[in-house]
């Protein structure tokens, strides 16, 4: 009867609300959805580990090249705290203004082979002084990245890669996502054959942490599995400094001691203990037209291997499926963050990080807050040099980390 008092069906939806994944597509025991957080004791703990993850490769990145590029351990120190602090912020950016999902952004090894064409170009191997030629590499690679920084920006806000989103399917997202993860392999397992007895006893640790312990012992509050990656990262640690003060690598060749010694790195003492990252540290950039087309070509691979990785992490954090718009203006704000590399000077441009991603499926917490807390563990400890770096050096010795939590990406979301 018309006017009938409440007890009614609901009208159905609007055929262009988006509604959540069925319960058969979501993945099983999230504890913390994206607007749901943890409360502040485990989301502090649980924003450090993302920090922890992040961390692994934000040093392997200046590690490779800073030595080719002409600088020392200053050099490799301030770099290091400069992709942090861009990180950081633009973690925050993307969280606030972007998608909104509980996604990293931080360096990625997809832009390391043009750094390196940069390194390698004509124009800088007439400079005999290393600093002065650090520095000239630094500047071309700002201004590669400030012009490639347009084409993630244009693209995503102007819309058209809504246009290529809307033809993303499972079939053809699942393949996406995999070689997203598959990619960083070719980067870390050469790091992790440098000193395999303490890179092998991490993934060993961290799968025994996440995978079996929880299924020994049973309680309410999941702690082994939630906390993996801290308790395999310690443990790890003090093993491996056991091994340095035991004399393990005494007789061992530079190369060895340098990999797998928790004494060697010699950026602890070239750190500064306050400094804040500030646009154009380096000098002004410059720019040249090969070193900017290269650079757009990897940006546009970054592009689609992020575009991946959002659907990964929202996913993960058991969001409604991501619409074309806000997936294409993530890519627009992406885009703003390899601007903000390019200003302040990190030698790399900014993706989606997969291993955070991987982290969200191994912990089943996909809150939005977590992610916001770890953005702020990589600015405060950006600024703070030495203790950033004494964790930096523990992150070397654990560096088999972003193959174990690739490897949950991949096969989680397949």
């Amino acid at each position: 009867m018309a006017g009938g008092g409440g007890g009614g069906a609901a009208p159905p939806p609007k055929q262009e609300e988006l509604q959540p994944h069925p319960v058969k597509d979501q993945l099983p025991n999230i504890a913390y959805c994206i607007t749901s957080p943890p409360p502040w004791p485990e989301a502090i703990l649980l924003g450090f580990q993302h920090y922890l993850v992040m961390l692994g490769t934000t040093v392997l990145i200046p590690a490779s090249l800073v030595p080719q590029m002409g600088g020392g351990n200053e050099e490799k120190a301030k770099m290091i705290q400069t992709l942090l602090f861009v990180a950081g912020v633009n973690t925050l950016f993307q969280t606030w203004f972007g998608t909104r999902l509980p996604a990293v952004i931080g360096g990625s090894y997809t832009y390391v082979p043009t750094t390196i064409s940069i390194i390698l170009a004509g124009r800088y191997s007439d400079i005999v002084n290393p600093q002065e030629k650090f520095e000239k590499i630094m500047r071309g690679t700002q201004g590669a990245l400030i012009v490639a920084s347009t084409l993630q920006i244009v693209v995503g806000f102007s819309g058209l890669w809504r246009n290529v989103a809307r033809f993303l399917s499972p079939l053809s997202a699942v393949p996406l996502v995999a070689l997203s993860g598959f990619g960083l392999y070719e980067f870390g397992f050469p790091v992790l054959a440098k000193c395999i007895e303490i890179g092998l006893p991490q993934i060993i640790l961290l799968l025994i942490f996440s995978q079996y312990i929880p299924h020994i012992i049973h309680g309410e509050r999941h702690v082994f599995d939630r906390f993996a990656v801290i308790f395999s990262v310690v443990i790890v640690w003090i093993y491996a400094h056991l091994l340095t003060v035991g004399g393990a690598y005494k007789n061992t060749g530079p190369k060895t001691q340098i990999s797998c010694r928790t004494d060697r790195a010699g950026i602890i003492g070239a750190a500064p203990w306050i400094r804040v990252p500030y646009p154009f540290q380096w000098g002004a950039p410059s720019f040249d037209a090969g070193e900017a087309f290269a650079m757009m070509a990897a940006s546009f691979v970054a592009l689609v291997e992020s575009t991946g990785a959002f659907i990964a992490v929202s996913r993960y954090a058991s969001a409604t499926p991501l619409p074309p718009s806000i997936l294409s203006r993530g890519i627009g704000w992406q885009g703003v963050g390899i601007l903000f590399s390019g200003i302040f000077g990190t030698g790399n441009g900014s993706s989606v990080s997969v291993e955070n991603a991987g982290l969200l499926a191994l912990t089943r917490v996909g809150s939005r807050r977590v992610v916001q807390i770890s953005a702020g563990f990589m600015i405060f400890f950006s600024i703070l040099g030495q203790f950033q770096m004494a964790i930096s050096l523990s992150l070397l010795h654990t560096h088999s980390l972003s193959l174990s939590l690739s490897l949950s990406c991949v096969f989680m979301h397949s």
